[in-house]
């Protein structure tokens, strides 16, 4: 497995790479090396379990939740070596590369030697991602190239995987969405009914999450009379620019930033709220927003890719997003109690059909068709 970024490195294509190693630990028809990122200089090699290992090839990592580009080069420039020299020393069937660029582009060069899979995770996907809007440009024939060499091509949404195909209509896409620990994230079994509405978001503080939009429709909430509490988990480039943004507006007192959090405390802080609010611009499937339905929360979010598999009389999509309209679908839910706790029920059914274990047979699947196709 390759995958330029993995935990504490990275969002949700990392902690998806980490879920599916938990499945596969001790699955001894199956061993795993994992060829990833380490936030320093220098190159570690770890044991995940008896049958998976992972190697990290440290680089000047200056935020953990975003990569600038001049650190995307030094990992490929990097980890180039090092992919050569595991291929040359280990009898590998196949590799499983996480996003199409820059992890893809190691194993397209190394093609002849190993053939590859490929998991579309989102930002490595051209859409409508502004920041990313040049890149796209410039190297869109070079994603081309590598996805048509793969040996299978694999999209975590269905919606995700329309927008590859807009992008290149020529090739095959599979499904396999993320997963969520149902172990882990489940509702509060004695959730009262608090005098405030919390409402939560989670995931990287970047431009296309547009957590500034949210911030707006609580502020349209709160002077409208209601009680609100807003948590924003997660941290980012955006990080100041949000808190400096919150104080101005006098919504200290409503609003709290966490920073970069423990994954083990995103269970409680999901239990202790009431709705998970999103105004992502693009996405995958957003694990975070998958977790909050498996703790039973409803959802309140915009268009987007991901969302045919996950809302379902559990949630409200809205068309064209503002703060205005976001606020109005939260004073909806928040003035009935009785859709509100149908949604919370409806969304926890909705996340069991997306288990890990799941996930990871599929994946375990397609591995054994392509490896007996490749004798």
């Amino acid at each position: 497995m390759l995958n330029y970024e993995f935990p504490p490195i990275g969002g949700g294509a990392a902690n998806a790479n980490l879920a599916l190693l938990k499945q596969y630990t001790g699955k001894n028809d199956l061993q795993i090396d994992v060829l990833t990122s380490a936030p320093l200089p220098g190159f570690f090699e770890e044991n995940f379990s008896d049958n998976i290992t992972i190697y990290k090839v440290g680089i000047h990592k200056k935020h953990l939740h975003f990569w600038r580009k001049s650190e995307v080069i030094e990992w490929l420039v990097k980890a180039g070596p090092r992919y050569r020299k595991l291929i040359r020393e280990k009898n590998y069937k196949l590799a499983h590369a996480f996003f199409g660029f820059p992890t893809g582009w190691l194993c397209y060069r190394n093609a002849d030697k190993l053939p590859y899979i490929i998991s579309l995770r989102g930002s490595d996907v051209p859409g409508d991602n502004a920041r990313l809007k040049l890149d796209y440009k410039i190297l869109g024939p070079v994603f081309k190239k590598i996805w048509k060499k793969a040996s299978s091509l694999v999209a975590c949404s269905e919606g995700l995987k329309q927008r590859a195909l807009k992008f290149l209509p020529a090739v095959k896409i599979d499904v396999i969405p993320n997963g969520v620990e149902l172990e882990k994230f489940f509702p509060s079994q004695n959730k009262e009914q608090a005098d405030e509405l919390r409402l939560i978001t989670a995931g990287r503080l970047s431009s296309t999450k547009r957590i500034d939009m949210l911030i707006n429709a609580v502020e349209i909430l709160k002077n409208k009379g209601y009680k609100i509490r807003f948590t924003i988990a997660g941290s980012g480039a955006l990080e100041q620019p949000l808190k400096q943004m919150i104080s101005q507006k006098k919504l200290d007192s409503c609003i709290t930033m966490t920073g970069k959090i423990d994954s083990e405390k995103m269970p409680e802080l999901y239990r202790d709220s009431d709705i998970y609010i999103s105004a992502s611009m693009t996405e995958g499937m957003s694990n975070s927003m998958l977790e909050a339905l498996a703790s039973g929360l409803p959802i309140v979010t915009n268009c987007c890719e991901g969302l045919d598999e996950l809302i379902n009389n559990n949630g409200v999509i809205i068309e064209t997003p503002s703060p205005e309209e976001i606020s109005k679908a939260v004073m909806n839910l928040a003035d009935n109690r009785q859709t509100l706790t149908q949604f919370s029920v409806a969304a926890k059914q909705q996340a069991e059909k997306f288990s890990w274990s799941t996930v990871a047979d599929k994946y375990y699947s397609l591995y054994e068709d392509l490896c007996r196709k490749k004798q």
